[in-house]
């Protein structure tokens, strides 16, 4: 176990990022939105995202982490023994460098970028896979951050996009989801049955897993379930 940042740390580091990233915000204000995504340079979307998408090994596609010392229901099941988030992997190994909690906290303060959609989606179509996960760590943050990522799956209509999430509160707002975004609502418990009025879900099992990922190498290989709207529950194997 490591030492988790209290509150305050956490607010300094969100403001020291937010301050960096005002600079190439305001450089960007005047150009406008809608039209601005289709001549946006690479190194420009980089800056207003607070950094580089994420590659995991085990995934097909890109995605885009967050401090997981962040998420709203997550960080109260971290201090659960049983739960899903409890001894959660974003909180030990690489993600306690430095450096990487630092790249976290900047795209979490990017997010509040007037441009962090149009950058989002300019860096999502410019990768070759079509599927994209959101949150390799961390979750969504509120409705305007949900709103937001309904906005780039709207302006990547090429990829399928897959969001996995402790926040139940989102499922009020699924009518407005585009098409090509699979939302899981994951079970908060081990073993435990996830809600069978959300369209799509997921559980972590210690029996009866259906990801392969446990028998491939840890690996998604050919396997789209998560992504795969037809699926309405997957069952992750507990590590």
């Amino acid at each position: 176990m490591f030492n988790l940042c209290g509150p305050q740390a956490s607010s300094s580091k969100l403001q020291a990022a937010s301050n960096k990233l005002q600079a190439a915000s305001r450089k960007l204000d005047k150009k406008g939105l809608k039209d601005y995504i289709g001549h946006m340079k690479t190194d420009e979307a980089l800056k207003i995202i607070g950094g580089s998408l994420s590659k995991p090994s085990k995934m097909p596609g890109w995605s885009i982490g967050l401090p997981a010392k962040e998420c709203k229901t997550g960080g109260k099941l971290q201090k659960i023994p049983g739960s899903v988030c409890y001894d959660c992997y974003a909180l030990k190994g690489c993600y306690i460098f430095k450096v990487v909690q630092d790249a976290q906290y900047r795209r979490l303060a990017a997010i509040k970028s007037p441009q962090w959609v149009d950058a989002m989606a300019h860096l999502i179509n410019s990768k070759k896979p079509d599927v994209f996960r959101w949150h390799d760590s961390g979750d969504v943050q509120d409705l305007d951050h949900l709103m937001k990522i309904f906005e780039v799956c709207e302006l990547t209509p090429s990829k399928r996009h897959w969001l996995p999430t402790r926040e139940a509160w989102i499922k009020k707002h699924l009518q407005h989801k585009p098409n090509n975004l699979v939302i899981r609502f994951s079970a908060p418990m081990v073993n435990q049955r996830a809600p069978e009025s959300w369209p799509n879900s997921s559980e972590v099992v210690e029996a009866g897993a259906t990801c392969p990922a446990a028998k491939q190498d840890n690996e998604c290989r050919d396997c789209r379930q998560c992504w795969d709207p037809e699926v309405k529950t997957i069952k992750y194997g507990k590590h």
